[in-house]
């Protein structure tokens, strides 16, 4: 299963993104597939807080409208979210131990341990932050 993060989902829903059409049609393939997808219930919430942000968007996506791409996304009759359940703070709690994380980086460490609890094998972002923590899988959807 590929989870997306919320970069991918932000690049896919602002047409001001110059990654706007390459990740809305990787967006759109996963959405229309066959096979099962993933968003962590962190990356949309994180989506909403970035898109509707005035000082990182001019002008920012009004509410209604990130509310409507979420209800979108959640049409997808092959989309899994990912949620916290038991034994989640253990595996979180040795993954920032592991690699001593602190500061932005924790959520960051939340959005892989969900993914590992969930047997995600792949997530897409374009953060590279993501490849510091071992055996993550982490891969550009949008770059060759």
């Amino acid at each position: 299963m590929i989870a997306v993060d919320t970069n991918i989902l932000v690049y896919a829903h602002r047409e001001d993104s110059e990654w706007h059409q390459a990740a809305s049609a990787r967006i759109t393939a996963l959405a229309e597939g066959q096979g099962a997808w993933a968003i962590p219930w962190p990356c949309l919430h994180e989506f909403l807080a970035i898109v509707t942000h005035p000082r990182i968007f001019s002008p920012p996506t009004r509410l209604p409208a990130a509310l409507d791409q979420v209800d979108a996304w959640l049409e997808s009759p092959t989309l899994v979210l990912l949620a916290e359940s038991d034994g989640h703070w253990g595996r979180l709690r040795n993954l920032l131990q592991a690699g001593k994380v602190s500061g932005p980086k924790v959520h960051d460490a939340r959005i892989a341990t969900l993914c590992e609890q969930h047997g995600v094998r792949v997530l897409w972002s374009a953060d590279r932050d993501f490849n510091s923590f071992p055996g993550f899988r982490v891969t550009n959807p949008l770059v060759g």
